[in-house]
């Protein structure tokens, strides 16, 4: 032994970093050499956003590890050399390169490995686990030629494999042995909540049925699967998510103790039960309660006591809150407490809505105690709720689970929870500390208060709750809160906007140097403030007598990525086309037109939710040459770039329907085109369905119509995305005419007073009175500025005109539309497409890795400019 004690870490995933961040920030590493072996092939990253590596983000973008603190701290890190035996009695660890490490201290992080079931055929071709970033890369690479795939596993990572299927475009089925999807986390209703939302999206699920053999061809490669209920499944591949198990094999070929179903059985100070020089955290730990814990949190919390205990201080680790929040396929799903209910003579309160997928359900004590619960579809109350998990919340149950929308929910503010309440599991951060890192260590802002107290860093799913605390703190303690848009800005958005209308000011610029701080004035502003004032301009642009044209003059430098070229930018370099198509409602002639052009272009043509056609993989340079076709066609711009009206959806309505009893499509598309290229704070949704049977799906959207016998009803603040939201009734049985007026006052009112990005799912729950105060002014005229409201309505839609007709008949606004401003002819050679299905799709590069152009090769892009 050398007279430095040395520390040996096998492992490096991300619990393996936390010990090591532990140990710094406890001075061990420089007093001790760390020595750290790895067996994957990269250093430390984020398993839990695995998944989000097939949505664009690279292996780089996923590390945990800056090498700058591997650096600094003098950590010995070996990739790609794990640990291969362990010789307690010499006290030795030998790895695969042959290198021996003596130490002092031995911190076992192996992880866990995936369960494959033992089923005939589970080592063929197309048969993959879903665990590490290579995993990632080989599964996506065989999905290149293949139609169908199977996931052996409804849990969460079963789950993400389909979506990562799917997102490949590969017809995703899943298999699951339990009668209900993420059977550990859900019960029986959250699952049906779940399978009726994964299977609206197109996923295939099987619960209640496991698999008996993997079928293959003659050359081995996967065919098809056998089902325990006789079926059969064709698949061209097969993913294995079926659970994990502790990787403890290098502790039990050293002798040490391990559980009678696996894991290193350690102590509460994560110590190993057989040697005390060694200790064990992570996935291959079984604790001292008998648990192995899968999950993040526990983990840092075990690989904080053993570093603890390394450095003689007194800690503990004796259980976690098991207490999770994802969001699976785009779905919330979250469970807490004891989520099944299993404490005696407890009750469930409980809100289903299978239509919209929502399910949540409180599991109460006899004497009001929460115990947990379990939210699908709709998890924004989370936070709140674990933290009551213990305590009598302050409001009964029932308005604890009501949707915004279907009643009086309560608003539990930062206030209202306890000091002991954990805000942060996953680094166990109670109120009280968050509270002290205001008061006591002056932290004003968010990222202040998480680099003090390590709450908000680890999963996310606390951020809001710790915003809403740090506001709440800094009020309460006389602090003035900086409500201000940006750090240009001290006034929010509705005051901007109010300033602009009210001085007729339509330059940013003159904003700027007239309203905003007194450092920012004369500068260029930030990339916060510019496309909001220039969302303002826009909306107003006819009233205080400005341009409304987005890419004229000083606007075109104001806005929004996808603004700056009139469409969507794809994930390879590419951009969309979508052209409008009012009402869902489109005659042949236009239908051979958009295919005449897809075709000519070689563009993905893709039929949207949004009833309307959109076309993918169009080069910049080719955007006017399309554009240029489809207006001479009579098609206009849909605006699926910009923050403002989408789509006015529409069922056949009484024309067609046995069942209508309006003519819904008539009115979409008059509402369509009225509201046409309406800037405001966020996009906006509608619908309208001629009958109760609401086949439109009016009420998840911003502004949604039913038609009555009498009328038409009117439902506001809908939301159907991340956040699904039902839409409230604002008024019924209306003519077309108060229809109309009311539509108009209500938009005009929430472009007014909305914040920056703000749905209006989220302002009408925001604004002060809420519904109550939105129909006070808009139907019943409160503050009597539905006159102006209307007069704002009527000049946009007097002075609307077509972006795209605008733009290719100005060649100085053609001269934007290419890849490079000094090569304008030369397209962007990065963006390639594959063929799939009989169209096409991005050609991704698994890993790219680029070499800095110099001199004459250096081609400028001209979003540079």
């Amino acid at each position: 032994m050398s007279d430095t004690p040395t520390i040996v870490l096998v492992g490096h995933g991300m619990v393996g970093q936390r010990f090591l961040e532990a140990l710094a920030e406890r001075g061990l590493t420089a007093t001790h050499r760390v020595v750290v072996l790895c067996e994957e092939p990269r250093p430390a990253y984020d398993r839990v956003h695995l998944t989000s590596y097939f949505s664009g983000t690279s292996p780089e973008e996923l590390s945990m590890t800056d090498m700058e603190f591997i650096e600094k701290h003098g950590i010995e890190l070996y990739i790609g050399d794990p640990a291969e035996t362990v010789d307690r009695d010499a006290r030795k660890v030998t790895a695969r390169s042959g290198l021996v490490v003596d130490y002092d201290v031995l911190v076992l992080a192996t992880g866990s490995f995936p369960f494959v079931p033992p089923v005939p055929g589970k080592d063929a071709e197309g048969c993959f686990v879903y665990r590490t970033i290579e995993d990632l890369l080989a599964i996506e690479e065989y999905a290149k030629t293949a139609k169908s795939g199977a996931v052996v596993g409804g849990g969460l990572l079963g789950l993400e494999a389909a979506g990562a299927l799917k997102g490949l475009g590969v017809e995703a089925h899943i298999v699951e042995f339990a009668p209900r999807l993420m059977p550990v986390q859900v019960d029986d209703g959250g699952g049906a909540a779940l399978l009726r939302t994964i299977e609206d999206m197109g996923l295939s699920v099987h619960t209640g049925v496991g698999t008996q053999e993997i079928v293959t061809d003659a050359a081995g490669a996967v065919t098809g699967m056998k089902l325990s209920d006789g079926s059969e499944l064709a698949t061209d591949m097969v993913i294995f998510s079926a659970g994990v198990r502790p990787r403890d094999q290098l502790a039990r070929d050293c002798g040490l103790q391990v559980g009678e179903r696996g894991g290193i059985s350690v102590d509460e100070q994560c110590r190993t039960v057989t040697d005390p020089h060694v200790f064990a955290i992570g996935e291959c730990a079984l604790a001292a309660d008998g648990r192995v814990y899968g999950l993040v949190a526990p983990g840092y919390e075990q690989a904080e006591t053993a570093a603890a205990t390394i450095a003689a201080d007194e800690a503990s680790f004796t259980g976690a809150d098991l207490s999770t929040k994802l969001k699976l396929l785009g779905v919330d799903v979250a469970s807490f407490g004891d989520a099944h209910g299993t404490a005696e003579d407890c009750l469930d309160v409980v809100y289903s809505d299978s239509r919209a997928g929502l399910y949540k359900k409180l599991v109460i004590a006899r004497d009001g105690t929460l115990l947990g619960g379990i939210l699908v579809g709709d998890a924004e109350a989370y936070g709140t709720l674990r933290a009551f998990t213990g305590s009598v919340p302050p409001v009964s149950p029932e308005q604890l689970v009501l949707p915004a929308g279907a009643g009086a929910p309560a608003q539990l503010g930062p206030s209202a929870l306890p000091d002991e309440a954990i805000i942060c599991s996953c680094h166990n951060v109670s109120k009280g500390t968050i509270r002290g890192a205001v008061t006591d260590h002056q932290c004003t802002t968010v990222p202040e208060v998480k680099k003090c107290t390590k709450a908000g860093t680890g999963c996310g799913s606390c951020i809001k709750v710790l915003g809403q605390l740090v506001t709440a703190e800094l009020e309460a303690s006389g602090v003035e809160v900086d409500k201000g848009l940006c750090g240009c800005f001290s006034q929010t958005r509705e005051e901007l906007y109010e300033i602009v209308l009210a001085l007729r000011i339509t330059s940013y610029q003159d904003l700027l140097d007239r309203h905003g701080r007194e450092n920012a004035r004369g500068g260029d502003g930030c990339e916060v403030c510019k496309p909001a004032v220039a969302s303002i301009i826009a909306s107003l642009a006819p009233t205080i007598g400005a341009d409304g044209y987005v890419l004229d003059g000083e606007q075109a430098a104001l806005q929004d990525t996808n603004d700056h070229f009139l469409a969507n930018l794809q994930k390879n370099g590419s951009y969309s086309v979508v052209p409008r198509i009012p009402g869902g409602e489109i005659a042949p002639e236009k239908l051979i037109v958009i295919g005449e052009i897809a075709r000519d272009f070689g563009l993905y043509t893709k039929i949207t939710g949004g009833q309307r056609i959109d076309m993918f993989g169009a080069r910049v340079e080719q955007l006017p040459v399309i554009w240029a076709r489809l207006v001479d066609a009579g098609f206009e711009s849909g605006h699926a770039y910009g923050k403002s009206l989408r789509t006015v959806k529409s069922c056949v309505g009484s024309t067609w329907c046995r069942y209508g009893v309006q003519d819904s499509v008539r009115m979409a598309i008059d509402l369509e085109l009225r509201y046409r290229g309406l800037r405001s704070p966020h996009k906006l949704k509608s619908a309208v369905s001629g009958c109760a049977r609401e086949c439109a799906e009016a009420q998840s959207k911003d502004f949604g119509v039913i038609a009555t016998s009498n009328g038409w009803n009117l439902y506001v603040g809908g939301n159907g995305g991340a956040t699904p939201r039902h839409a409230d009734l604002l008024a019924q049985d209306l003519s077309d005419a108060e229809l109309v007026r009311l539509i108009d006052r209500f938009l005009m009112f929430y472009i007014r007073t909305a914040d920056r990005l703000e749905r209006t799912s989220t302002w009408l729950e925001r604004i002060p009175g809420g519904l109550d105060h939105v129909r006070d002014v808009v139907v019943h005229d409160s503050l009597g500025i539905c006159d102006e409201l209307e007069g704002l309505m009527a000049a946009h839609v007097s002075h609307y005109r077509d972006e795209w007709a605008e733009t290719i008949n100005d060649p100085e606004k053609l001269a934007r539309f290419v890849s490079f401003i000094n090569a304008p002819d030369t397209p962007d050679p990065v963006v390639g497409f594959v063929p799939e299905r009989d169209q096409m799709k991005p050609d991704l590069p698994l890993l790219s890795i680029g070499l800095r152009p110099t001199g004459e090769d250096v081609l400028e892009g001209s979003a540079q400019r």
